[in-house]
């Protein structure tokens, strides 16, 4: 950037930071955002005069409750629940619910802003929003986590519907906590409506919903590497996480020819250096979505070092896929994975790179995809899914996949037109301008609001 456009953009930090204190997550998220986006404004005044950036920064409500329940020894339990609807100029709000002992009012507004750029990308009609509570469904009996979830909707149900907002699943909302979230949703309004996703199948779910983000993070890491001519088969990759989007992820990898090395939990990770087969991630999938184990059994099991503690990005690979959570690459990893070898980073979790990490990779000519681009998989699937609820209709497998193959290369053919030139993309330019252009477009013609 050059001093007008760096001055531009600290006052605009200042002016948030202001606004914002003690929310780092949220501040980072903009900031990101924001040095892309406010040297675009400079050239675009109608958008500048509009504040339309400042105005994305102001979330349209926050709603926060009380959440009461009792456990199963009768006591009764209280935590903190939250929606943060951010932006709904494009449609319906839509965002997922984080139930984490981490979940704060900065974390939620980093993610819904996120989301708001992220369901732009898609080009499906869906606004931004976050939710969650400070609830650690770890170590829970199914009864009490019914419990928690039935309080949870009973609160949030006021401020949902269809064509209102469309919560989904995120970090500790998985089927089952869908399920009953759903179930109280409807006794409570008496009517069946598309008002969540990543529902069952049986009860108005999308086939395809579960692996979206995951396959949907290396068909754009697919994309990424064909416009360098090259793909991912024989390339080493590393994945963190072993939950949902990194064992879609891993599978999807796998298909595509890529030896996968690395998954891991929060206790550690595994490297198995021979390559996690299909058979070995069958066995991964059985102990931490029906056993829910550690990932250190694998270590036991397959005869691998396990490293306690650690994250592996000290791995050598090619291909990296953050799949876990937010700042788990620090700029001492990407050192790391720069030294080893890597080539390609894409984001399969909500902002797992620091600003100082990512500046590295960029500096080191890796190609590095953030996560509003590269995990709108999910997303994209559930907005598919919200279509099939109007329609009341399921499509096959099969056609779910091939959209959700369609919407990944859109986004990577908007990200190439925003992002430079077709030989050296900036894809954190390319996402952030393209994400932004539409909600713009949207606040412009709708007046002030």
């Amino acid at each position: 950037m050059n001093d007008p456009a760096n001055h531009a953009v600290e006052r605009f930090m200042e002016r948030v930071a202001a606004r914002n204190p003690h929310e780092p997550e949220f501040l980072q998220a903009v900031r990101e955002v924001a040095e892309s986006v406010v040297p675009y404004e400079l050239d675009q005044p109608r958008f500048a005069q509009a504040r339309i950036l400042e105005r994305i920064t102001e979330p349209d409500r926050i709603l926060q409750f009380r959440v009461c329940w009792e456990d199963d020894t009768g006591a009764v339990q209280i935590n903190r629940g939250a929606r943060v609807q951010v932006n709904n100029a494009i449609g319906p709000y839509k965002g997922g619910l984080r139930f984490h002992p981490s979940v704060t009012l900065s974390i939620l507004k980093f993610l819904g802003f996120e989301q708001t750029f992220k369901n732009s990308l898609t080009s499906l009609p869906m606004g931004g929003a976050k939710g969650g509570a400070d609830f650690d469904p770890k170590g829970r009996s199914d009864h009490e986590i019914m419990r928690f979830c039935q309080a949870y909707m009973t609160e949030l149900e006021h401020h949902i519907g269809s064509d209102t907002d469309v919560p989904a699943g995120d970090i500790g909302v998985g089927a089952r906590e869908i399920g009953y979230l759903f179930g109280q949703f409807k006794r409570l309004r008496n009517e069946v409506t598309g008002a969540m996703t990543g529902k069952g199948i049986e009860y108005g779910g999308s086939l395809m919903r579960q692996e979206a983000t995951g396959f949907g993070a290396v068909y754009f890491a697919s994309e990424m590497l064909r416009q360098q001519n090259d793909d991912l088969n024989g390339k080493i990759c590393a994945i963190s996480g072993c939950g949902n989007v990194a064992q879609f992820a891993a599978a999807k990898a796998l298909e595509l020819g890529a030896r996968v090395v690395t998954l891991s939990d929060s206790g550690g990770f595994i490297h198995d250096a021979d390559g996690i087969d299909a058979e070995k991630l069958n066995w991964v999938m059985e102990l931490k979505n029906a056993r829910r184990g550690r990932i250190a059994e694998y270590a036991d099991r397959f005869g691998v070092p396990y490293y306690q503690a650690k994250r592996p990005w000290g791995v050598p690979c090619d291909v990296a896929l953050p799949c876990a959570t937010q700042n788990e690459i620090e700029a001492a990893n990407a050192n790391t994975l720069v030294a080893g070898g890597v080539r390609l980073v894409a984001e399969g979790a909500n902002m797992p790179t620091t600003p100082d990490a990512v500046a590295l990779f960029q500096q080191a000519g890796v190609l590095y995809a953030p996560g509003k681009a590269a995990n709108a998989g999910g997303v994209a699937v559930s907005g598919l899914e919200q279509s099939q609820n109007a329609l009341r209709l399921q499509w096959t497998a099969e056609e779910v996949d091939g959209r959700l193959r369609d919407i990944m290369h859109q986004i990577h053919a908007r990200c190439v037109e925003f992002g430079g030139d077709a030989t050296q993309v900036d894809y954190v330019r390319g996402a952030n301008i393209a994400g932004y252009l539409k909600v713009a477009e949207a606040m412009v013609a709708q007046g002030t609001m």
